[in-house]
């Protein structure tokens, strides 16, 4: 069974840079072939589709986030990681790493197979 834990600062001062981690167990980052999400959800607001880095370390954005939100991992961690940049009130969310088998954008629920808990991230503004 595999298992996603999101870890990362809970309050971020304004124009800081955000950095999240997705620590995966029960299953390899780079089994063939999986997609490992970022995926946020703001107050009041649904799922966002933020990035995704696949299997094969290729790596896929929102284009309204591309600009600032890289994603990276480390194998020998079994982890992948987010880095946003310039982070705005707007960027106070639920932030959550999930595996999908299909590079999936739209941030529906059912169309990714396991999740992580969540954890919020809030601007200190």
């Amino acid at each position: 069974q595999v298992q996603l834990q999101e870890s990362g600062p809970g309050l971020v001062r304004p124009s800081q840079t955000l950095s999240l981690t997705c620590t995966v167990s029960g299953g390899s980052i780079t089994t063939y072939y999986y997609y490992w999400n970022w995926i946020r959800q703001p107050p009041g607001k649904g799922l966002e589709w933020m990035g995704a880095i696949a299997s094969s370390g290729s790596t896929y954005y929102s284009p309204p986030l591309k600009s600032r939100t890289p994603i990276s991992r480390d194998t020998s961690k079994n982890q992948f990681t987010l880095q946003q940049s310039s982070v705005t009130p707007e960027d106070t969310a639920v932030y959550y790493c999930a595996r999908s088998n299909a590079l999936k954008t739209a941030g529906w629920v059912r169309e990714y197979e396991n999740w992580g808990q969540g954890v919020q991230v809030t601007d200190s503004s």
